[in-house]
């Protein structure tokens, strides 16, 4: 009955992500489940429309979570000198400073010493970079073989509508840090490239905005952007340019002209 977007206009001093609202209950009726509450009319009749179209199935289904990388028992077994550098009950995890934290396995270089390496995505310093490492240093992960893009775990403010950073399209063998989550697990770079403009699209950072109100990106977040089939054999026309393919989604999905108008006016476009 009531939403307040700002949560200091309703407690003092406070910084709520996602505002205040406020509910009735009555336990003698039955109103159904409010699910998932968005602060724009239009915004929830687009929702109502992905999640019962036919066939549905979120981008969720195939994210892989930025906490996925590991270290193996192996990397402690040749450098035991290096237990303990990392931070107190992460010995393990790759991480955002693991670059600057053990450079004595994360080289720019592929050494010449017989050993398969693989890449990693991270950050160096305040700057994206990659870093080979010993492949018997870091664990299975289902998406590592397979072509794939990576996304900033930290990204943007959580403004509704906002520009993404951009995403990175991966070759396979390629893994990353905690920086950063992947989407996808194809066999194809054109995959890959039609998922990042699909990323890109107004349509689904508009989806993406229903759950995403902080900085933060998650594999959940993703759960209401409805997944496509990104090969040559799908009903969207990824050729073609990102306005186009966004007047493909609006109809796929049977989007009025107000909702239509809403996303085009409350979504930034990305390139």
């Amino acid at each position: 009955v009531f939403y307040e977007p700002v949560g200091a206009n309703v407690f003092e001093n406070t910084d709520i992500k996602g505002g205040v609202a406020i509910t009735y209950r009555d336990v003698t009726k039955s109103f159904g489940a409010i699910e998932t509450f968005t602060a724009y009319e239009h915004l929830n009749t687009i929702l109502r429309k992905v999640v019962t179209s036919k066939s549905f199935k979120g981008l969720n289904t195939i994210a892989v979570t930025s906490f996925a990388y590991h270290f193996t028992e192996k990397m402690y077994a040749e450098h035991p000198d290096l237990r303990g550098r990392l931070s107190k009950g992460h010995d393990y995890d790759l991480k955002s400073n693991v670059f600057d934290k053990l450079p004595e396995i994360f080289v720019e270089r592929v050494p010449t010493d017989g050993c398969k390496y693989m890449q990693v995505l991270g950050r160096a310093g305040n700057d994206r970079a990659y870093r080979y490492v010993k492949r018997q240093y870091i664990n299975d992960v289902s998406n590592l073989p397979f072509y794939k893009v990576f996304i900033a775990k930290a990204n943007g403010s959580g403004s509704f509508g906002e520009v993404l950073s951009e995403p990175i399209e991966s070759v396979p063998d390629v893994g990353s840090t905690e920086s950063f989550l992947s989407i996808g697990c194809f066999k194809t770079d054109v995959e890959v490239s039609n998922l990042t403009k699909y990323i890109k699209s107004k349509f689904a950072r508009a989806l993406l905005g229903t759950l995403k109100i902080t900085q933060d990106i998650t594999p959940e977040k993703w759960k209401y952007v409805p997944l496509q089939d990104f090969s040559s054999l799908s009903d969207i026309d990824w050729t073609q340019s990102i306005p186009v393919i966004d007047r493909q989604l609006y109809k796929k999905y049977g989007l009025d002209d107000a909702e239509i108008e809403f996303i085009e006016t409350h979504v930034k476009e990305m390139n």
